[in-house]
C-alpha cells in the first residue's frame, strides 16, 4: 500500500515508519518540517501543518490508507485544544482526499479500569499526562461519529516502552490487555506491528481496540 504517516518522527509513528517500510509499503509523511526526516528508500516526504484540513487534504493525494500517530507533544502549552484541533483537521482532510481509511493511535487514558470507570478519570491517573489523555479520550468520542470513514482506533497497553519486536501481542477492546502483575506492557515496535496488521488485514473497522503482552 501507499500509506501517508502523520507524526513519522515520534515515539510511536517513528517505529511505525520503519514497520511500515520493513514490510514493503510506500510511506509518504506529512511534516510541518520535512528536514526532521532522513531520506530512505521507500519513504517520500510532503510538508504540511495537520492542524489545517486543506494542508491535509492536499498532501494525502494519491495514497491509499492513513496512520495518525499525531501528538503535538506532552509539553505543549493548550496541549489539550491544540490535540484536538489537529485531530479534528486530520478527520477533515481524510475526507476532503476522498479517502476512507484512518488508523488512528489514541491514549491509553480512554480505557476502561472498571465497569463506567475510564483510567484517565482514576484518583492515580499521573496529571502531568492529564490533559493530552482528555484529548485522546475526546478524539475517540469525535471519530466514533464518522459514518463515512472506514476508521479504527487504537490504544496502546498502559505501559508503552521503547523495546525489541517480539512478534506477538494480545488484544483486547475496551479494557486493558492485563497480565499475572495488571495492566500488560507493549514495546513502541511491537505496536507498530500491531497498527500493521490492521492496516494490511482490517479486524476493527469503527471500532476501538487496545494490545498488550
Amino acid at each position: 500500500m501507499k500509506v501517508a504517516l502523520i507524526g513519522a518522527t515520534g515515539f510511536v509513528g517513528s517505529a511505525v515508519l520503519k514497520e511500515l517500510l520493513a514490510r514493503g509499503h510506500e510511506v509518504v509523511a506529512l511534516a510541518r518540517n520535512p528536514g526532521k526526516l532522513e531520506a530512505q528508500a521507500g519513504l517520500s516526504v510532503r510538508q504540511a501543518d495537520v492542524r489545517q484540513a486543506d494542508q491535509v487534504a492536499a498532501a494525502l493525494q494519491g495514497v491509499d490508507a492513513v496512520v495518525s500517530a499525531y501528538n503535538p507533544g506532552w509539553g505543549v502549552a493548550g496541549l489539550y485544544d491544540e490535540f484536538l484541533q489537529g485531530s479534528r483537521a486530520i478527520t477533515q482532510g481524510v475526507k476532503q482526499a476522498g479517502l476512507t481509511r484512518l488508523l488512528v493511535v489514541g491514549g491509553a487514558g480512554s480505557l476502561y479500569a472498571a465497569p463506567g470507570v475510564q483510567i484517565v478519570d482514576t484518583p492515580e491517573f499521573p496529571q502531568a499526562w492529564k490533559a493530552g489523555a482528555l484529548a485522546a479520550r475526546e478524539a475517540l468520542n469525535l471519530i466514533r461519529q464518522e459514518s463515512s470513514l472506514d476508521w479504527s482506533f487504537l490504544s496502546p497497553a498502559v505501559h508503552l516502552e521503547p523495546g525489541e519486536r517480539r512478534g506477538h501481542y494480545r488484544v483486547s477492546l475496551d479494557t486493558p490487555v492485563m497480565d499475572a502483575q495488571g495492566p500488560a506492557h507493549i514495546s513502541t515496535a511491537d505496536l507498530a506491528m500491531a497498527i500493521v496488521d490492521e492496516l494490511e488485514q482490517p479486524r476493527h473497522i469503527r471500532r476501538r481496540f487496545t494490545v498488550g503482552y
